[in-house]
C-alpha cells in the first residue's frame, strides 16, 4: 500500500530563520510560520484561528532560506511532517512535530525587503540583490557586440551574491 507525508504552507515567518551547524558539519537553518483560519460560527460571528508550524530546512537550501527569509514576510513552504522525541533535563520525555521543507518561495513582493542583510554585511538596508533588467539587457547586448553571439549574463564571482541556479524555485 501506497503512503504520502506532504505538508504545503502559506504564512509569515514568525522570527527570522536561525541556521547552526550539527557535529558532522550540515548546517541546519530553523524558523515558525504562522497561519491563519477564518471562519464563521453558527450565529454568524467571525472567528479567527491562528496556527504556528516550526520549520526545519537542511543543507544549502537551509542557507538559501536564511538569506532569503526575514521575520514577517509571507513564504510557501512544501516538505513532509517529521515527529522528533527525546528526554528534557527534567527527565520529562518531549515530542516536537515539524515541517521538513524541501522547497520554500518567498511570497513577499520584489523589493518590500525579502532578502535579510545577514548576506550583506557591509548593507545597512535590505535590498534586493537582482539586477535590474536594464543591467541584463545593456551586459547581453556588450557580449553581442563583443562577440558576435547574443549570450546570457554573466554569473559574478562574489560570495556574497545569491547564485540564481542555486534558488529552488
Amino acid at each position: 500500500m501506497y503512503s504520502l507525508n506532504r505538508a504545503s504552507l502559506i504564512g509569515n515567518l514568525t522570527r527570522d530563520p536561525e541556521t547552526r551547524s550539527i557535529p558532522s558539519g550540515q548546517s541546519v537553518c530553523q524558523f515558525a510560520v504562522a497561519t491563519n483560519r477564518r471562519w464563521k460560527d453558527a450565529d454568524g460571528n467571525v472567528k479567527e484561528d491562528t496556527q504556528y508550524h516550526e520549520v526545519v530546512v537542511w543543507g544549502r537550501l537551509g542557507e538559501l532560506a536564511a538569506t532569503m527569509l526575514v521575520k514577517g514576510k509571507k513564504v510557501y513552504i512544501e516538505g513532509r511532517l517529521q515527529t522528533r522525541s527525546w528526554e528534557a533535563q527534567d527527565g520529562s520525555k518531549r515530542n516536537r512535530t515539524e515541517i521538513v521543507a524541501e522547497n520554500f518561495i518567498p511570497l513577499s513582493p520584489k523589493g518590500d525587503g525579502q532578502f535579510s542583510t545577514q548576506s550583506y554585511p557591509d548593507s545597512t538596508e535590505k535590498t534586493d540583490p537582482t539586477p535590474s533588467d536594464d543591467l541584463l539587457t545593456d551586459q547581453v547586448k556588450t557580449d553581442k557586440k563583443s562577440t558576435g553571439k547574443s549570450v546570457g549574463p554573466t554569473v559574478s564571482t562574489d560570495p556574497t551574491e545569491i547564485n540564481l541556479d542555486d534558488i529552488p524555485f
